[in-house]
């Protein structure tokens, strides 16, 4: 399906974006503080933080919190709070501490995805999809008449051609702030709608994927569920516009600069360090520093999976757990603690990345993360999603 773009009409606030934008719910997972601090900025603010259910509380009172952000949404689109676009895109520059990332805020065809092993899509997952956490954000977005999404897709243009196009246009400016908490700045240039026409296709690659999810794959799986539930039930040109069949993300070029693909390391705690260190070494080609085993096989995703498969074999028959670990620093503070090890693995080259998605293959969970934390992209730009 070589048409698996749309583009949409888009709500944005009418004021206030400082605290309208909060960071994507699955980060900060084990710091309750973060999000506190989050709750402090907002306030009684409209925010995006009420539409939302911070991973970090899932397990507490789902039902009652799915409930209250599907009120809120109704509540903000009643308020007038919400401003809609007229049909476009818009054309995204986000600083971070590699430099500026840009990116198109476009639609994604949810017929075009697929996240099954072994099924060729144009729009692919680029990791394992855990079954058992998509239930509570199907149900999510069952209720939710709106989205707001951190779906970040790659494409592949080493020429850049989409970007250069756009940063000689003369863009109306419909955002520009920085984002709470550290997030760096952000700016939107709207793209109307004939002027996106010409663009979108410079976005469409050569081969199988043609785009892969690079952050997000459980949002944009639960969301693929979702329409699945839905479709059923329509025919003809309302099953071929159902606003449940697309999904709003954002589209980045692999080969942008700002771009870095960091490894996700591993982190064994709860074991007899020397016994661990001793099997892992028998079963995966690795040096040993203080505390850290460093895995010497060519990056990509076999070297995760027999990394994985080593500790998982390893704590199957002596228990402990393991953990997932953003930056090479923080493995060595974790991994210096008392009955804990650390596997530290290679970033994938922006090279492979494609390539290593052909035929339908994902790669393991938890492979790699675009850009470290606060990088993530933050809830800003939503559209309807259901014409209650």
């Amino acid at each position: 399906m070589r048409n698996c773009l749309r583009i949409p009409r888009m709500l944005l606030p009418r004021e206030g974006f400082e605290t309208w934008s909060v960071i994507a719910c699955d980060q900060f997972t084990a710091d309750r503080e973060y999000w506190k601090r989050v709750e402090e900025s907002v306030g009684d603010a409209p925010s995006t933080l009420n539409f939302i259910l911070p991973e970090a509380y899932l397990g507490e009172d789902d039902e009652t919190r799915v409930k209250t952000i599907c009120e809120s949404m109704y509540a903000a689109l009643e308020s007038d709070a919400l401003a809609k676009l007229n049909r476009g895109v818009i054309f995204t520059e986000r600083t971070t501490r590699t430099g500026v990332r840009r990116g198109i805020m476009v639609c994604i065809d949810l017929e075009a995805f697929s996240c099954d092993p072994g099924v060729q899509a144009s729009i692919r997952s680029s990791e394992a999809v855990i079954p058992g956490r998509l239930p509570q954000r199907v149900a999510l977005r069952r209720g939710m008449p709106l989205e707001f999404p951190h779906a970040m897709i790659f494409y592949r243009d080493k020429k850049n051609r989409a970007v250069r196009s756009l940063l000689h246009e003369e863009l109306e400016c419909v955002y520009d702030f920085d984002l709470m908490a550290g997030g760096g700045h952000i700016t939107g240039r709207f793209v109307p709608e004939d002027l996106a026409a010409e663009i979108l296709p410079l976005l469409y690659g050569r081969g199988e994927p043609l785009f892969a999810v690079a952050d997000g794959n459980h949002a944009v799986a639960a969301a693929k569920a979702y329409w699945e539930e839905v479709k059923p039930a329509l025919r003809g040109e309302e099953a071929r516009n159902h606003p449940a069949r697309f999904m709003l993300a954002e589209l980045i070029n692999v080969y942008d600069p700002a771009v870095v693909l960091y490894p996700i390391h591993r982190l064994v705690r709860e074991v007899d360090r020397a016994a661990f260190f001793d099997f892992f070494a028998r079963e995966v080609p690795c040096e040993r520093r203080e505390n850290v085993l460093y895995v010497t096989l060519p990056a990509g995703a076999a070297a995760v999976a027999a990394a994985d498969a080593a500790a998982e074999r390893f704590v199957r028959a002596n228990g402990g757990k393991i953990d997932y670990i953003h930056g090479e620093k923080e493995l060595i503070r974790c991994a210096a603690a008392e009955d804990c090890a650390g596997i530290a693995l290679r970033p994938i080259d922006k090279d492979d990345f494609f390539a290593g998605l052909k035929g339908g293959v994902n790669f393991p969970k938890k492979t790699f993360s675009v850009g470290e934390g606060k990088d993530k992209r933050y809830y800003l730009e939503g559209r309807e999603i259901s014409y209650d």
